[in-house]
């Protein structure tokens, strides 16, 4: 593994996490689109391929406004904990596929919930300018802590804390069924990132609904894609 590299990505996230505000920069009452972002990845001929799913929703209907992808070889190695630096090209370029601007963008991933707090969730929000919600499937275990988990009641949670420190979240979005890890990315709070994955509940998943379309979309266009390329 490349030690000038990895120095060198961590140098951007420290850079990166000095600007981090986990704070409000939008209220809910003025939400009104999210988009969900979602990436897969495949191999062939011995190249690393990816692609980018951006589902748009309506944040009180939950209806789909827009699908946008984008797709490229993958030329970043893997490197746990810096996974960002992977995915951002094909994030950026999806993005800019996009007719209308979402209100806030959620991710199936972490965001402050994080070795170095710069999931990408958190990362990538200062190249899409706007509040950003990292929504994972499974636990990112740090400093060997484990998660507590919530009662077995809808909208239960427990906090993850690390040295002291709130890292995410801990959230039963359904009744018996696992909880999901929620965690802020950027520019809004973790009581706030909360309530507005629990508003996109609904009797189809324990994720929300941006979130799980975009990785529905991220299988069908991996597919699709792979028997192209």
């Amino acid at each position: 593994m490349n030690e000038n590299i990895i120095r060198e990505f961590s140098n951007v996230q420290d850079e990166l996490l000095a600007k981090v505000k986990l704070e409000n920069i939008i209220q809910k009452e003025e939400i009104q689109s999210i988009a969900g972002v979602d990436l897969a990845y495949w191999d062939q001929d011995g190249k690393a391929y990816g692609t980018c799913c951006i589902v748009v929703v309506d944040y009180h209907t939950q209806e789909v406004t827009e699908k946008v992808y984008s797709y490229g070889e993958i030329t970043v190695p893997y490197i746990p904990g810096f996974l960002a630096f992977r995915e951002l090209p094909l994030i950026i370029e999806a993005v800019q596929k996009l007719t209308k601007l979402p209100n806030l963008y959620m991710f199936d991933g972490n965001g402050y919930l994080h070795y170095r707090h710069m999931g990408i969730a958190t990362h990538a929000s200062f190249f899409l300018n706007k509040p950003t919600i990292g929504v994972a499937k499974s636990y990112l275990k740090i400093k060997d802590t484990d998660f507590i988990m919530p009662e077995n009641e809808a909208g239960c949670y427990t906090d993850i804390v690390i040295d002291n420190e709130v890292y995410g979240r801990t959230l039963r979005t359904t009744k018996n069924v696992k909880p999901i890890f929620v965690s802020c990315g950027n520019w809004i709070d973790l009581d706030t990132s909360t309530d507005i994955v629990l508003n996109c509940i609904n009797k189809e998943s324990r994720l929300p609904v941006p979130v799980r379309l975009a990785d529905l979309e991220t299988h069908k266009v991996r597919k699709q894609l792979s028997e192209l390329v």
